[in-house]
């Protein structure tokens, strides 16, 4: 599971939703950087049943607002590997984010490459480039650098400032409690047989952003290829990477299927990510002896 950011303690959507105009303002101000005129801007669509709804009052505010304000929030942001860092200055949430791309332990050739890159996508837009990089690689990062320096400044306005929501997502999860409304299932399909494919075995692991994977849970499919249960519900589905291992060459025994020694496909992994914790993330795999498919189901 990803690394939380700085110790808070969380609010219950209830409590969030008893606070006086001046306290909910103070607890969400620094959602959106330097920039609490959201958090203002959200206060009348209370009540708010998950943190889905909330945050979508707040990117509601930032598309509402005239396009001073929004070149604001993005040149509130700071510079990636920037002055800021270097000298300190950043907010906490941000030098966290910032941190956990490793940011913050750049190579001299990596610090000048950003430093080229912040200067020319600034000089271009006039805001700094922004990405949501918390837990992203530095290879990831600099790609999504060289290609959206490219862009229109209109189509990059826009590029930005859904990033900029994306960041908000993932601090305001950090400050308020999900609805319990979220649930993780999967369903095995045997494609050679036409057929669910029951009795197949699947571990479940959290991977974590330091150190060995944890296992969560073990199942065996059901007749229908199902498991009887959702893998993952409510308060324990929390947002992160996770791993279904489907161990596809026992079922295969089982079920007689033909094989090599050793088999094409054994055990087979799907990694994944949960961004949002109040929502249904249904896995599926389709597969045969030789070949395998998923996709994000329903």
């Amino acid at each position: 599971m990803p690394d939380r950011g700085p110790s808070e303690t969380r609010l219950t959507l209830d409590k969030l939703n008893s606070l006086g105009q001046k306290d909910f303002a103070a607890s969400l101000g620094d959602i959106y950087e330097h920039s609490p005129w959201v958090a203002q801007g959200a206060l009348t669509e209370r009540p708010f049943k998950s943190v889905t709804d909330l945050h979508a009052a707040m990117q509601a505010t930032v598309d509402r607002a005239l396009d001073d304000a929004r070149v604001g929030l993005l040149r509130a942001h700071p510079d990636l590997a920037g002055k800021a860092a270097l000298a300190g200055e950043l907010t906490e949430k941000s030098s966290f984010e910032q941190s956990s791309a490793g940011l913050d332990s750049l190579t001299p050739e990596e610090m000048e490459r950003f430093q080229v890159l912040n200067a020319a996508y600034r000089d271009k837009f006039g805001f700094p480039f922004i990405i949501a990089v918390r837990n992203a690689t530095k290879a990831l990062i600099l790609a999504a650098f060289e290609s959206r320096t490219e862009n229109d400044p209109t189509t990059e306005m826009a590029t930005a400032l859904r990033e900029v929501g994306k960041i908000a997502w993932m601090r305001l999860l950090e400050k308020v409690i999900p609805a319990p409304t979220g649930r993780l299932t999967t369903h095995v399909l045997d494609t050679a047989a036409g057929k669910p494919a029951g009795g197949l075995p699947v571990d479940l692991f959290a991977v974590n952003a330091q150190g060995p994977q944890t296992l969560l849970a073990t199942f065996v499919t059901n007749a229908d290829g199902r498991l009887d249960a959702p893998a993952l519900e409510g308060e324990r589905l929390k947002a992160g990477t996770y791993e279904l291992l489907f161990h596809a060459g026992i079922y295969f025994a089982r079920a007689g299927l033909a094989t090599d020694a050793p088999a094409f496909l054994d055990s087979i992994p799907i990694r994944f990510a949960i961004s949002n914790p109040e929502s249904h993330y249904h896995v599926p795999l389709l597969l045969s002896p030789w070949s395998y498919s998923t996709y994000r189901g329903s």
